[in-house]
């Protein structure tokens, strides 16, 4: 009877055990998010590229000294506050207490001074701050001044700026490796953790949820401000460059969010009663062609005024998302379209009907010989594919002799990076888009900088550009700022740092169980599962 009884209990903790391990399993499973970025995460470090998926990594592990609302107001986030004294000449930051890296060492004031001198370095708005800065110090542990050479209203903006490159704060041992050199550990004081040893490059990031962040305790999540709690205990990142695959994982449930779908599917999942389809950053994405300008052939000014003169940008933006007009708008300048900044003055020159004849002429006037024209294009980013394709058919009708190099995305951000001739494995002319929150105005768009070698990828040179940006941050009133993007659009449309492709929007597609998504672009604190 013994040996009965004890069979019998164990048969029914078997059975106890079967049925409670696919409710433990389900609830594990609620607990992780499941997403699909737009590419794999080639680069970790967010102050070395601009690339948005380094950038929304690094706003998973990395936290700033400012956020930014949805109406471009930057608020306090590890700051607890400042103030200004000696009629804007001196500003005095002070840390919230209590913060941790990652690492459980305390953040302190000389963590913040040298990530910020290093972010100064690399963005374009960075490098305005410090060059206005004579002194930036650590008075104590949790205190940072900055000592101005005139007054920079803008420097909590700058600090909070949402684009790319964000001002990561990381440990100082880390922030001061040079700027211009990766930096590949990863210790924040964000709302996650990145896990190393799960990272499969090519097919998989994993985030843990720091147990000992402590999200601001006033205001509300608004974007890149307020509190930053997190609900789910994991955030995978599975790279899905197949759009049929990640469009089917989408709908069997094994992924939770697909931050850029492919428009051709996008009738598909709308059908789908569990899936969602939805526009949450409305500023959309500006397609670029951008040159690289250190070397020939596009360092000659003609021949990229040939080029803008040649494009058309419904080109391209019916090859990312075919005729429907709701998801593109053309005739798009260097500021971002129904932003104060924008404007159509000299986009004449870019409209009109296409004459290729007389852009192959204008080509030849400028004396371009012949120079080969490295155009690399990253196959597992369907939108840069397609923009890709469309500039490399573009630039061959015109007469230029075009090598068109396959690559995926990491590696093309690493080649960017590059200054060398194309003989020594350089490249002359990408595709790309930038976020039309990093094309509001002349502060944080960095393609609009024109300051050579310090600049971004590219590299342009254009002292007119300069000259008007600077006067741009000096200006009294929003009047006097419209009256210059104008003016800086006119000299970019003769200088031609980049050419603009049109504006997409691209909606993100997830799962309807899925609550409280902040607006913007992917940031995954706030959201839960319902």
């Amino acid at each position: 009877m013994a040996l009965d009884r004890r069979r019998l209990l164990g048969a029914g903790a078997a059975l106890g055990a079967a049925l409670a391990a696919p409710r433990l399993a389900e609830a594990q499973n609620r607990r992780v998010l499941r997403f699909i970025p737009q590419a794999d995460l080639g680069v970790l470090d967010p102050i070395w590229t601009a690339g948005y998926v380094t950038r929304n990594h690094g706003l998973l592990v990395f936290d700033t000294l400012y956020g930014t609302d949805s109406q471009m107001r930057a608020q306090p986030q590890m700051v607890e506050g400042h103030r200004v004294e000696d009629a804007g000449h001196t500003w005095i930051l002070t840390l919230r207490e209590g913060l941790l890296f990652h690492d459980g060492q305390p953040v302190l004031a000389r963590d913040c001074v040298a990530s910020i001198q290093r972010w100064g370095r690399r963005d374009s708005f960075g490098q305005s701050l410090l060059a206005a800065t004579d002194e930036l110090r650590a008075d104590d542990d949790r205190t940072i001044r900055f000592r101005l050479k005139k007054p920079f209203p803008l420097l909590a903006h700058a600090l909070g700026k949402a684009g790319s490159n964000i001002c990561a704060i990381m440990p100082q041992r880390l922030a001061e490796t040079d700027p211009f050199r990766q930096v590949t550990e990863m210790v924040g004081s964000g709302p996650f953790r990145f896990l190393a040893e799960e990272r499969v490059a090519g097919a998989r990031t994993v985030y843990a949820r720091f147990d000992r962040y402590q999200p601001r305790q006033d205001g509300i999540a608004d974007f890149t401000a307020g509190p930053k709690r997190a609900h789910f205990d994991r955030i995978e990142w599975h790279v899905l460059p197949d759009t049929a695959t990640a469009a089917a994982a989408m709908q069997s449930g094994e992924m939770d969010w697909w931050e850029n779908p492919s428009f051709d599917l996008l009738p598909l999942l709308r059908r789908q009663r569990a899936l969602e389809v939805s526009l949450q950053d409305r500023s959309g994405y500006i397609g670029n062609m951008r040159f690289n300008q250190l070397q020939p052939p596009f360092n000659n000014p003609a021949l990229r005024r040939a080029i803008l003169r040649a494009v058309r940008q419904e080109d391209f933006m019916q090859a990312i998302a075919g005729d429907n007009q709701d998801s593109w708008t053309a005739g798009v300048g260097f500021f971002c379209p129904g932003t104060p900044m924008a404007t159509d003055a000299g986009l004449s020159t870019m409209a009109g009907p296409r004459d290729m004849a007389a852009a192959r002429r204008e080509v030849a006037a400028s004396g371009y010989a012949g120079e080969r024209v490295v155009l690399p294009v990253p196959n597992d980013f369907p939108i840069l594919k397609a923009m890709g394709e469309v500039g490399a058919d573009l630039l061959k009708q015109v007469g230029l002799n075009v090598d068109v190099q396959a690559t995926d995305w990491g590696s093309l951000l690493q080649r960017l990076a590059k200054t060398e001739p194309v003989e020594e494995g350089g490249w002359s002319v990408f595709h790309t888009y930038w976020s039309g929150l990093d094309q509001l105005n002349p502060a944080v768009h960095a393609y609009l900088r024109a300051n050579g070698r310090a600049g971004g990828r590219g590299w342009p040179t254009s002292p007119q550009l300069e000259s008007l940006r600077a006067a741009w941050l000096d200006a009294g009133d929003e009047a006097e700022q419209k009256r210059i993007a104008v003016a800086m659009q006119e000299q970019a449309l003769q200088d031609v740092p980049y050419v603009p492709l049109g504006q997409m929007l691209v909606p993100v597609v997830r799962r309807r169980e899925l609550r409280d998504m902040l607006n913007g672009f992917s940031l995954f604190w706030n959201i839960r599962r319902a």
